[in-house]
């Protein structure tokens, strides 16, 4: 007999054993909450144990009594889940639901099912990302890395950065003020402060068994002369055996350091250091990059560890009420025009 069920802190460990992402951690769920975003969260239960779930989160769609519902870097959905989807969608009032697969191209195949599900018309999450196997010894991955990339970090070293972890209060006052900084200089969208705090708030304290875990890491410089000064930093997440980098910032004074290299090198040590499998970079462009897209040289740094570029599945709409769902991407294709129009004004 299976059944769906509510997923709480009592049974946390158990659903967290069954999703394979952050995004689908019950504790990635937990902070969402607290940004004031609605979250439904399912556990599939057969035979008195849970086997699937999904975290979705609801976006209302502004003056308006309806939301969108999204569902990032789950596993291929089972028809049970399909179904329990669509069900939270109609209950939730959900023009649609996005579904972004944490599932390689190749091996994404949709279960015959009864639902309209068509490719979205603006996807929210990278294709693409770089994936590095950290089972290799440290030896291999550097032999693996692009000359110059090995150069850039020797280069940090002989300029006396050195790579700390520090996640208290102090460390995380330091990487936001390089964040701001970092957002204004290169005038791209983000997250702002409260949401960075509050990540920071719910997710630096965990690290229990089979919980999602962050990690700040700074690089510093001119310890040496008894002036530090953090240059960069990173957050990293760690969940089940796979290591993350979802923001990172950096200043732009002492660019010649080359501390980036570095603190990704000691990013590579600290997943091994832990024993986990992989690192993800969380992100990258495709395998022939157009050389005047903004993201262009971060996506030729993530290269440089030689990772293998993973294309993913990619994403796709649920369509729950088919009358609102063509209105509604003409008006969000319009609104990104827009702050696309002033964004470019602004420079």
């Amino acid at each position: 007999m299976s059944d769906f069920i509510n997923v709480s802190d009592s049974n946390k460990r158990e659903y967290n054993a069954v999703v394979d992402h952050p995004l689908q951690s019950f504790e990635w769920g937990e902070f969402r909450k607290k940004t004031g975003v609605k979250v439904a969260r399912r556990a599939l239960v057969k035979n008195g144990k849970i086997v699937d779930g999904f975290t979705l989160t609801l976006h209302k769609v502004p003056k308006t009594p309806f939301c969108i519902g999204y569902f990032p870097k789950g596993k291929i959905p089972s028809k049970e889940i399909l179904e329990e989807l669509y069900k939270v969608g109609l209950d939730e009032n959900c023009i649609f639901i996005q579904l972004e697969p944490n599932v390689e191209k190749d091996s994404f195949k949709l279960p015959k099912n009864k639902y309209s599900i068509i490719s979205s018309h603006r996807p929210l999450f990278t294709k693409y990302s770089f994936v590095l196997n950290l089972k290799q010894s440290e030896e291999e991955i550097l032999e693996n890395m692009h000359h110059k990339t090995r150069y850039n970090i020797k280069i940090a070293q002989k300029h006396g950065v050195k790579i700390i972890e520090d996640s208290s209060k102090k460390g995380f006052e330091e990487y936001l003020g390089l964040l701001l900084e970092t957002q204004r200089r290169q005038k791209f969208y983000a997250h702002n402060a409260s949401y960075h705090k509050q990540l920071w708030n719910e997710l630096s304290n965990k690290i229990q068994n089979n919980a999602l875990s962050y990690h700040l890491f700074h690089a510093v410089y001119g310890a040496d002369k008894k002036e530090e000064k953090i240059i960069a930093s990173w957050v990293l997440f760690v969940f089940k055996d796979k290591l993350y980098y979802p923001y990172g910032a950096s200043s732009r004074e002492y660019r010649q350091t080359m501390a980036s290299n570095l603190i990704a090198w000691e990013a590579i040590r600290f997943g091994k250091k832990m024993n986990l499998s992989e690192f993800d970079m969380w992100g990258a462009l495709s395998p022939d990059p157009n050389t005047n897209d903004p993201w262009y040289g971060f996506h030729k740094f993530k290269e440089g560890y030689g990772g293998e570029l993973v294309e993913f599945a990619g994403s796709f709409d649920l369509i729950i009420r088919k009358n609102l769902y063509t209105s509604y991407k003409i008006m969000d294709k319009l609104r990104w025009a827009y702050l696309g129009a002033r964004s470019f004004l602004r420079r």
